[in-house]
């Protein structure tokens, strides 16, 4: 009873002191196991009560405490977010630190920083950066490129435009880092962004750029189609053949009519020659008082004339330099179905009714103009209307009978269970409690429950009951007729100790030494 009522009166107490507890909110969650110890350490230095949830990555904290507990450990830079930042070189112990110790503390301090930039994007819950910058080697004219390793921990999954603001945003925050080199994973191991090889200026592969391509005009047309024909009455496959070759081409053009003046020379020159004597030496001539009658004679005279021009004219050229990049559409095909309409027969069943050509070339017309069509490029446009067909409903397979009875949910598992351990409690305070105290008050006193105990067998003749409630012998009044009730009562009583006696003297008879030593024992305790 003792330990019942123990056992009742703490289990009360707690369910008491449970109840009558603060009542505990969310301080932090996803914290990592540094953070964990940091925050556990200064609460238990306040004597503030807590609760570790989730394997230690949730702190509980009385309601009423939150929000100027948040205050007090942001003041001391909690939670940290599992890096070392910039915090890192507030220590005043660096005096005598080498420069290798530098060297690694601002890596350490540029990858907790840039873990924490990323956790404060969407869906991201834990980033851990690795970067890898070499040193440039002396007298190399060649120098290694950086590269970082981003490991993400996510809620659902990252879009590819989160992916490549990942990468652009650590390849700007690193000197000399491209975001090619970048490379990013889940938790699961599975790869967002490759930083071994040079990807396209999107930051996708070809499949992935292809897929993406054909699920946004796929969606497209699924919308315009199914806004016409109502929700899924209607089925869209796409297929984009792409080219992904990078094609340069050079082309030069002369145009002959389009010339133009580019340098212009002349060069003229006369020359003139004669027949006569002028010039000549005779004796005629030396001669003073000669006859000078020739001098007015007409003499043959020779004259020539050149002209000589040079132009130089420019010949128009024009040179074209196209670079294609890979990723040109080379010809789309998209197939669409339609289910028909459907009305209400005389008979309350539907009727299947399908659309009329008209209403098909105008959701053709739709499609066309959604996907850009270009008949030139050879795409195709399909708009069939069939009949969906009509899945056959399983029934759900629910017991019948005795086994309805056993069906249970989580909820109703839980209700018995608790209506189980109340019943339970009531019985134990039931039985050890209340019974015993009932009985306790309903029960008569021993002295008078046996004297009229004795008093009834005595008024009854019964003398064997009388002695065994403790009646004395004087005290009963022998009636004639029962004195052979009595010679048999003595006689049964001699045999049962002629039995007793019996068996203690085979047991003397088997065990005579130990039965020596009790006696001993007794006549020394006897003597004391």
């Amino acid at each position: 009873m003792v330990a019942v009522a123990v056992t009742l009166i703490g289990f009360f107490a707690f369910v008491i002191l449970r109840m009558s507890g603060p009542q505990m909110t969310m301080l932090f969650s996803d914290l990592s196991l540094e953070d964990s110890a940091a925050i556990i350490k200064d609460l238990e230095r306040q004597a503030i009560p807590y609760e570790l949830r989730n394997d230690n990555s949730m702190i509980m904290v009385p309601r009423e405490r939150v929000a100027r507990l948040r205050m007090k450990l942001a003041e001391g830079g909690l939670p940290k977010g599992g890096g070392v930042g910039y915090e890192i070189f507030d220590r005043s112990d660096t005096l005598g630190a080498t420069s290798f110790v530098q060297n690694v503390n601002h890596l350490r301090a540029l990858e907790g920083e840039l873990a924490r930039t990323i956790r404060a994007i969407e869906r991201i819950q834990t980033a851990r950066v690795h970067l890898v910058l070499p040193e440039r080697q002396l007298f190399s004219r060649d120098r290694p490129e950086p590269s970082a390793s981003i490991v993400l921990r996510v809620r659902g999954m990252l879009e590819p435009q989160q992916v490549r603001a990942i990468r652009h945003l650590v390849a700007s925050a690193v000197n000399g880092l491209k975001p090619e080199r970048v490379s990013v994973i889940d938790e699961m191991g599975r790869l967002l962004a490759d930083g071994a090889r040079s990807d396209n200026a999107m930051g996708l592969t070809a499949d992935e750029r292809q897929i993406a391509y054909e699920r946004r005009l796929r969606e497209q047309v699924e919308t315009i189609v199914t806004s016409v024909v109502g929700p899924g009455r209607a089925r869209v496959q796409l297929t984009a053949d792409f080219d992904f070759n990078r094609v340069t081409q050079t082309s030069e053009r002369f145009d002959p009519e389009g010339r133009v003046l580019r340098s212009s020379q002349t060069r003229e020159e006369s020359t003139a020659s004669g027949n006569g004597q002028d010039g000549q030496v005779s004796v005629g001539n030396e001669l003073p008082g000669g006859q000078r009658g020739q001098e007015n004679q007409q003499q043959a005279r020779e004259q020539a004339r050149k002209t000589e021009e040079i132009v130089n004219y420019e010949i128009s050229r024009s040179t074209k330099t196209e670079v294609t990049e890979g990723g040109r559409v080379n010809r789309i095909s998209v197939a669409v179905l339609v289910d028909g309409n459907y009305s209400r027969g005389a008979n309350g069943e539907a009727a299947y009714q399908p659309r009329d050509k008209e209403e098909l070339d105008r959701i053709s017309a739709l499609v066309r103009t959604a996907i850009g069509f270009d008949q030139r490029r050879g795409d195709q446009v399909e708009v069939v209307n069939l009949r969906f067909a009509e899945a056959a409903a399983t029934p759900i397979a629910e017991p019948s009978g005795w086994l309805s009875f056993l069906a249970f949910t989580k909820a109703d598992l839980m209700h018995w269970v608790e209506l189980l351990v109340m019943a339970l409690l009531a019985l134990v305070v039931l039985f050890t409690v209340v019974r015993p105290l009932v009985r306790r008050v309903l029960a008569p006193e021993p002295g008078r429950a046996q004297q009229a105990a004795i008093a009834a067998a005595i008024a009854g003749g019964d003398v064997t009951t009388a002695i065994a409630a403790g009646a004395k012998p004087e005290e009963i009044k022998v009636v004639p007729n029962q004195t052979a009730k009595m010679i048999d009562i003595a006689q049964v009583q001699g045999q049962v100790h002629a039995q007793s006696v019996q068996r203690v003297g085979e047991l003397v008879d088997r065990n005579p030494t130990e039965t020596v030593s009790i006696i001993r024992t007794w006549l020394h305790e006897s003597a004391a």
